[in-house]
């Protein structure tokens, strides 16, 4: 479920062959969307013969033109979901100033996860569209849902809504996407408490290093990898 998700991802925020120029406007949602889906697109065609010599090399345009703009901190929080709170909750100081270590030691973990997993979804990408909604007046919202429709000849189109919100500088950044009426973090969140329960964050952490570390190449939809 979740590698379907990222594969939406990929496809929106790469989905223009268009040279593009490098300057996002992170004061709209709706250009920021557009523009990241840009200036990512133009770096895997402009950077084909090295993505040609070494898959690995994904990674660092993952890093470079998508992950500035997914508030990843945000996502990681929202999928721990209320080991969050319990965290906390915790009023001894060592116990607590472990704990945030812990935290902050999986939302680096997710970084990094993200990033391999986006890289092996674009070794995938062939020639999608996407359609973009007209934008909407968003001025004293925090959260837009920016809506895109992904087109395939022959294929069902897929809706795709993306959730961006405004941090405290005034920055968009999208921290979630619903395809078909499912959200990633919720889905992500559910297939995770679980092992969060009976193993704990440090094993979760452990498992998603040991992921991001693959060598990069796509696992299909079949499993979470």
């Amino acid at each position: 479920m979740f590698k379907k998700f990222l594969i939406c991802l990929a496809v929106v925020f790469a989905f223009n062959t268009q040279a593009a120029e490098p300057e996002v406007d992170l004061k709209d949602p709706y250009k920021m969307v557009r523009k990241v889906s840009d200036n990512t697109f133009a770096r895997i065609t402009n950077d084909q013969p090295l993505i040609e010599k070494d898959k690995e090399y994904l990674r660092t345009i993952v890093e470079e033109e998508l992950m500035p703009y997914i508030d990843y901190k945000y996502a990681a929080l929202r999928v721990l979901g209320n080991h969050v709170s319990k965290v906390r909750a915790i009023e001894d100081k060592e116990e607590k100033a472990k704990a945030i270590k812990e935290l902050q030691r999986f939302i680096d973990v997710f970084q990094k996860y993200l990033i391999a997993t986006y890289a092996g979804v674009f070794t995938q990408y062939t020639n999608q569209s996407v359609e973009f909604a007209p934008a909407q007046p968003f001025k004293g919202q925090d959260v837009v849902v920016v809506k895109t429709k992904i087109v395939e000849p022959g294929k069902p189109d897929i809706k795709i809504d993306f959730k961006v919100r405004e941090d405290r500088d005034g920055n968009w950044r999208a921290y979630d996407m619903i395809a078909e009426g499912i959200s990633l973090l919720d889905a992500k969140q559910s297939e995770m408490q679980g092992i969060l329960r009976q193993q704990g964050i440090e094993y979760v952490s452990d498992l998603l290093e040991q992921k991001s570390q693959l060598p990069v190449q796509f696992r299909g939809e079949g499993g979470d990898e």
